[in-house]
């Protein structure tokens, strides 16, 4: 443990890795640009600069804190340092601010106001770059880029993709991805990580909106809407409802109130996918399939096999994400004539994940030569929505999903949280849903923030090996084991973002917060108020299989291949 003065108080410190977490510590926020506690020290912004008792300045973010440091945070040099700083990003960055995505959340124009920039004394010199709106997901704007980086660290840091890097050096220095292709033509596999650390609106999400909106309008259109797990504990965050409660209700009324004709619940879908990604598990194990079977659910861990270990391609479970097996399954209740009304159905999900974007547009996503998903919303599209209807959504009395589709287990509500696909097929695996039998599943290992979790259970006198990734740079480490066969394994879910559908790429988060664990714990309170654990104690799901789905079950849950 060590002592610094901080603008003349005494301030302790232990395992801090720089001043800069230090002078967070004591309630002083400094601002920065580049920093990002989970991403490699960069030190490009230099706002976090500070100034020591002898008048060095030095950026705090990259400095080890030492024992008597005396410094200081807002004297007027280091006041006007900053100012020149905004000023001077400023003058090379599109500031048509009013018709930003990002306006009202953008961390350089927050800084201009705080220090006070009110004018530009420097013109423009840069060429005027075009959008780049190759990706299904995301739409990259050079023009707003401040060169923080943090785009660059997180792909590559955080998911182990490399899609972006920094071109050139000096005033020439750009962030592209390699040769300057479009995102959509590189190893992009959409997760929308980018998106989520970036400052301004250099990249964001590509939004379907105002053509949904038109549908709506549409009377000879059913426009049907799914609603992901984690969407529900993600919503409330922008109106000041408690952090991580389930606002589902809500948002279930907003939808038949904006014009949804029907409203269901993903986690009906995601039950489904439990019944089959099981049934599926165990024919491989008793059948000598190939093992260890991959997940299906995170698009973006697929896309990322498909394209760095294509040689694992036919480890993907065959079994559709749960928004995809609702799209069909929806689509093909519509195509009975009586139940069509003359109309046409529209599928629109509500994701918080930018990839789902991307996952609807593959070619396997298609049946019977349709498109089964027609749009994808992600949770900060429906937050944008909600706030541009006007609709008082904090006091909405909150209703429930139409049925058949609108009821689902606790195993389908855990979706969103990393190792939750898992759980809710060692549930599924269970002889019982017992209240002992529930909690023994989720003391096996499956649960935690660790990133790369390894365990064992026991199933009908076979050891099942499991290993539940959280983050795709994690996954580089768990396939390299798996291939060294430092490790075998039976069964690999992956989440792409750090934490499962929790964090996604689409999901609304402010720029320093990091609301994983309240979102994590939201999901397992609503998981724990429920009576229904187990997939196949559904009665919808039984009754599908008994009525609806026979004979269609492969065409309709699975994919031909990738």
């Amino acid at each position: 443990m060590g002592i610094m003065t901080i603008d003349g108080r005494k301030v302790e410190f232990t395992d801090e890795k720089n001043v800069l977490s230090v002078i967070r510590k004591a309630g002083i926020d400094v601002p920065t640009l580049c920093y990002r506690p989970e991403l490699s020290i960069y030190g490009a912004c230099r706002l976090c600069t500070v100034e020591d008792s002898r008048g060095k300045l030095f950026a705090s973010c990259s400095e080890e804190p030492r024992d008597g440091m005396e410094i200081y945070t807002n004297t007027p040099r280091l006041r006007k340092y900053r100012k020149m700083i905004v000023e001077l990003l400023l003058a090379a960055h599109c500031r048509d601010c009013t018709v930003c995505d990002k306006t009202g959340n953008c961390v350089l124009q927050d800084l201009a106001y705080r220090l006070g920039v009110k004018e530009v004394r420097f013109e423009n010199t840069k060429e005027e770059l075009p959008l780049d709106t190759s990706s299904y997901a995301l739409v990259r704007d050079p023009n707003k880029c401040v060169l923080c980086g943090n785009c660059v660290r997180a792909c590559r840091e955080l998911q182990g993709v490399e899609a972006l890097g920094i071109a050139f050096r000096g005033t020439e220095a750009t962030v592209m991805p390699a040769f300057n292709e479009g995102l959509g033509n590189t190893l992009c596999v959409s997760c929308g990580q980018c998106r989520v650390v970036c400052p301004t609106g250099a990249i964001t999400i590509r939004s379907d909106i105002d053509e949904v909106m038109d549908l709506l309008a549409d009377p000879n259109v059913r426009v049907v809407a799914q609603i992901a797990p984690s969407v529900r504990v993600a919503v409330g965050d922008s109106f000041g409802l408690p952090k991580g409660e389930s606002t589902i209700g809500k948002v279930i009324t907003f939808l038949r109130r904006l014009g949804f004709d029907e409203v269901y619940d993903t986690i009906f879908s995601a039950d489904l996918t439990i019944m089959e990604e099981a049934a599926e598990f165990l024919e491989r194990v008793q059948n000598g399939g190939t093992l260890p079977i991959f997940t299906s659910c995170c698009p973006a861990w697929v896309n990322f096999v498909l394209t760095q270990y294509p040689e694992y391609t036919e480890n993907i479970s065959t079994c559709r994400s749960p928004q995809g097996m609702l799209s069909a399954v929806a689509k093909e209740w519509y195509r009975d004539p009586e139940r069509a009304d003359g109309r046409r159905t529209v599928m629109v999900s509500f994701m918080p994940c930018t990839a789902k974007k991307m996952e609807m547009n593959r070619e396997n996503s298609y049946t019977k030569g349709e498109k089964d998903t027609d749009y994808v919303l992600t949770t900060t599209e429906l937050v944008r929505m909600i706030k541009s209807s006007r609709i008082d959504f904090v006091n909405l009395d909150p209703e429930e999903a139409d049925d058949p589709f609108g009821m689902g287990s606790g195993g389908g509500d855990i979706f969103g949280v990393t190792g939750g696909v898992t759980e809710a097929v060692l549930r599924r695996l269970a002889s019982d849903q017992a209240d002992a039998t529930i909690a023994q599943i989720a003391k096996s290992g499956v649960r935690g923030d660790d990133p790369i979790k390894e365990f064992t259970v026991k199933y009908n006198g076979l050891d099942v090996n499991i290993c539940v990734v959280s983050g795709l740079a994690n996954a580089h480490e768990a396939l390299r084991r798996m291939k060294t066969g430092e490790r075998t394994y039976h069964l690999i879910e992956v989440m792409a973002c750090r934490g499962g559908c929790v964090m996604g790429g689409g999901q609304p988060v402010k720029i320093g917060e990091c609301p994983k664990e309240y979102r994590t714990e939201g999901l397992y309170t609503v998981d724990a108020s429920k009576k229904l654990k187990k997939p196949d104690a559904n009665p919808f799901i039984q009754k599908a299989y008994k009525d609806f789905l026979p004979g269609k079950e492969h065409e309709l849950l699975h994919n031909e291949g990738y």
